[in-house]
């Protein structure tokens, strides 16, 4: 049963520029396996990789119904690319299976979680 359903877009270019602005940002958004993937990406990529992070998380407390803050925050939600690509959830705290989509263009990246329970 489909417990909730978040969708989240984002302008890949204003991230860059929180990032650009806000020394701690990557460090507060990404966790250690995404930032060492993030680390790895030449500079346009990275860009889309870290804009792409922030609206899988923000649409994932969409779906969960709490939004970034007390509940969850951007550190208890990790994902990652499978070996065929597939982005993956490999941590996450809702207590049934978690599903993620994320599609971008040059300037836009989106994201949609769905959460299923039993």
């Amino acid at each position: 049963m489909i417990y909730g359903i978040g969708i989240d877009i984002e302008e890949i270019s204003r991230v860059a520029e929180v990032n650009a602005s806000q020394r701690q940002f990557i460090d507060k958004l990404l966790t250690a396996k995404e930032k060492a993937v993030y680390e790895s990406l030449q500079e346009t990529r990275a860009a889309a990789f870290l804009a792409g992070r922030w609206s899988v998380k923000e649409a994932y407390s969409k779906a969960l119904g709490t939004g970034i803050g007390k509940t969850v925050g951007f550190q208890d939600i990790e994902v990652l690319d499978d070996a065929a690509g597939k982005p993956v959830f490999t941590t996450h705290p809702f207590d049934g299976k978690a599903f993620v989509s994320i599609s971008h263009t040059g300037q836009m990246v989106a994201a949609q979680v769905v959460l299923e329970r039993g």
